[in-house]
């Protein structure tokens, strides 16, 4: 009785001893998955870190491929439009029509392009009294202006996939410009008076829309944009009148507006 009795105790130790056994050496083998899991995180390739880096880098290759399968890389642009002024050289000026325009544009991507060109505006202004400039002098009379001026500008091109047709279509964007304007003034009634001549450095911000006529190829652009400008003359009375109630311009202070259509062409 005895004997059996040790013989089912020994029996017992024997299977309690070989369960837990195989109980610690599976807890290790799952311990080192976990940590073998954390290593494969540290290599390179195998964390979340490079495995989003890799699927920004697949998109924007993507994005690249579509871009130089379906996009515009440059373009040319020969414009035609209207140049006017407010305040007082709004008032003071009468505008010659049409604006002449060239510019170049380069394209980055789908949505950004950077553009560099020359604008040409004409007009002119009537002085009918003395001014002080030229205080010893009859009335300047027809004073003929021109406006030279140099852009680099900036497109952005907005997002149209989940607008509609029409304006998808149109193909808008928004532009800003630094812009660089000459102006000279030629006394034509007073041919031995010495024209006036200066620059100032202004800024140009608006929107455009451009409407194909072949995908790629050639397009109709149109683009509004306001100008505000340090004129030579902005703030100067040379043309302030000399006698009280006579006809001229304490300043010509006010901003510029140009509206331009364009013919495109694209490669």
């Amino acid at each position: 009785m005895k004997k059996t009795l040790f013989r089912n105790l020994l029996f017992l130790a024997a299977f309690t001893l070989s369960v837990s056994y195989h109980s610690l050496a599976y807890t290790q083998e799952a311990s080192n998955d976990i940590f073998a899991a954390d290593d494969d995180d540290l290599n390179v390739g195998g964390d979340i870190f490079t495995d989003f880096s890799e699927d920004v880098e697949n998109a924007k290759l993507v994005e690249d491929e579509r871009f130089y399968r379906y996009g515009r890389f440059f373009s040319f642009n020969a414009s035609l439009g209207l140049t006017t002024f407010d305040g007082n050289r709004g008032i003071a000026y009468e505008n010659s029509p049409p604006s002449f325009g060239l510019s170049f544009t380069f394209f980055k991507d789908f949505q950004t392009a950077l553009a560099l060109g020359v604008e040409f505006s004409k007009h002119s202004m009537f002085l009918k009294d003395p001014v002080k400039a030229f205080p010893n002098s009859t009335a300047p009379g027809l004073v003929d202006i021109s406006m030279l001026r140099v852009f680099l500008g900036y497109r952005y091109y907005i997002e149209t996939a989940n607008l509609g047709t029409a304006i998808t279509y149109s193909n808008p964007y928004l532009v800003g410009r630094i812009e660089y304007w000459y102006q000279t003034n030629k006394f034509v009634d007073q041919s031995e008076l010495p024209k006036d001549a200066g620059g100032g450095l202004g800024f140009g911000a608006g929107f455009g829309l451009e409407f194909p006529i072949e995908i790629k190829e050639s397009y109709i652009g149109l683009e509004f944009l306001v100008h505000v400008v340090n004129f030579p003359d902005k703030n100067t009375q040379k043309y302030a009148p000399v006698t009280a109630g006579g006809y001229g311009f304490d300043n010509l202070g006010g901003n510029a507006y140009s509206t331009m259509v364009s013919y495109v062409f694209n490669w």
